[in-house]
């Protein structure tokens, strides 16, 4: 369907189901479905928003990914199939910035409802930037934030805000309006269903908040730097191995000053992810003799995936970040 030519009615989805107790939605990561449904479709740039799109437009929409489960979404390319597939959804939810060929696509696209999820809460720089360990985490980083902004923003803002469960909450807000603005008949269900999604936020928060509030260290290695958010929210410090780009390569001289840095704050592990290549992490894991664990980005769900969505992942990398940091 495109909701712009006719309506249907639906049955309202309980908020259990709403969180991923039942199937939700047709999804496909094959874009080609777009505009050819009886429900309101969406197509997504990557799982973050596939995730969204799904948890908050229930049994109303048909979701659609542009990005394979496996696929690395910084990396995407278009084919010429999905980008005019695009034109025929209902709507596209992306995150600017993080996916150039999306970004490019939905310039050039028609399609009436374009949602940026980087428009709806705040985006901060953090990028692969030197640590003064002597100040506490949260305080640091958030005295950081304000350098970098004064100074004109040198590095591109990350925008990996999905692994905030604030900041992501703040997102799905955004999104919810926007599908009850685009979709009006079903808007009611669409409330509902952010609000229990945005409750579930809520307790994935309030866990990270008990379970990192009292640890040996507050350093982390992580392969590139995908969890500013995360740590500037729960009073971290991340360490990347590369910047924001996790195609990068270290110098010599990063590796040396990270094994310096390990043995100063107390360090025991290197995390690496499941889409890019963990032959760096493991290379200065052996040589600062410290263990490697995952710690997911959430950008793609996979058979390696430590939970089946995005509640279960972060609840393992919670469980990830206790072991690493000495929890209490």
């Amino acid at each position: 369907m495109n909701v712009r030519r006719r309506r249907i009615s639906g049955i309202a989805v309980t908020a259990a189901t709403a969180l991923g107790l039942g199937t939700l939605s047709a999804c496909s990561s094959d874009s080609s479905a777009a505009g050819n449904t009886d429900k309101f479709d969406v197509v997504a740039s990557f799982y973050p928003m596939e995730y969204l799109a799904e948890q908050i437009g229930g049994d109303h929409v048909n979701v659609t990914t542009l990005t394979e489960p496996g696929q690395e979404p910084h990396d995407l390319e278009l084919s010429a199939k999905q980008t005019a597939r695009m034109g025929e959804a209902d709507a596209v939810l992306y995150l600017k910035s993080l996916q150039p060929a999306v970004d490019e696509a939905i310039a050039q696209s028609d399609v009436k409802t374009k949602i940026d999820a980087a428009s709806l809460t705040k985006l901060e720089d953090h990028g692969n930037v030197e640590h003064d360990h002597d100040h506490g985490g949260e305080e640091h980083a958030d005295e950081h934030a304000e350098e970098e902004h004064s100074e004109g923003g040198e590095h591109p803002l990350d925008p990996h805000v999905w692994l905030d469960p604030v900041k992501y909450a703040e997102i799905a807000e955004g999104v919810a309006k926007s599908f009850e603005k685009a979709d009006p008949d079903h808007a009611a269900d669409y409330r509902k269903n952010a609000e229990a999604l945005t409750k579930k936020l809520s307790g994935l928060d309030t866990a990270f908040k008990d379970g990192l509030a009292k640890t040996d260290t507050k350093v982390f290695f992580t392969n590139h730097a995908a969890f500013g958010y995360l740590a500037e929210r729960y009073g971290l410090t991340q360490e990347a191995i590369n910047g924001l780009d996790p195609e990068s390569e270290p110098s010599p001289a990063r590796i040396k000053e990270l094994q310096q840095e390990a043995k100063a704050d107390g360090v025991t592990t290197v995390f690496y992810e499941t889409l890019v290549s963990d032959k760096t992490a493991k290379t200065l894991a052996k040589d600062a003799g410290l263990k490697t664990d995952v710690l997911d980005p959430l950008e793609g769900i996979t058979d390696k995936s430590k939970g089946e969505d995005y509640v279960g992942v972060m609840e393992a990398n919670l469980k990830a970040l206790e072991t690493a940091l000495g929890a209490k």
